[in-house]
């Protein structure tokens, strides 16, 4: 799921870039950027030799924070929409929104931070 929002926020960068809204484009290449750091990370499976971090919560908070900050992105540029790709970008960053909250609903149910510790849960 983490790629489909990828390639919906490059698709999003695009539109902006087609509008020419600078504010647009900035913001739309922090959060490609940020999820493709993440992408690559897990790739090439950097995130076994990194391990001080937990990294399935440091995904579920990119892709909320994310799914936030391009939410709040596309409902400015959808309601001051004075070019087309400034609206299609909006659009196509919504649907980005829900693929990251979709993400994150996902991986927040795999992480059980209140499950019972037994020794069949250790054997897995």
């Amino acid at each position: 799921m983490l790629l489909f929002s990828q390639v919906t926020v490059f698709v999003a960068l695009i539109c902006f870039a087609t509008a020419t809204v600078s504010t647009y484009i900035a913001a739309t290449c922090m959060e490609l950027f940020i999820t493709a750091a993440l992408l690559l990370l897990y790739m090439f499976k950097l995130n076994k030799k990194f391990t001080f971090f937990f990294w399935p919560l440091i995904d579920v908070l990119n892709s909320v924070i994310a799914a936030v900050f391009m939410f709040i992105l596309s409902i400015v540029a959808v309601s001051h929409s004075s070019a087309k790709g400034t609206l299609g970008g909006g659009i196509v960053g919504l649907l980005a929104t829900g693929l990251w909250c979709g993400d994150a609903f996902l991986l927040f149910r795999k992480i059980t931070f209140n499950q019972a510790r037994t020794t069949a849960n250790l054997e897995k």
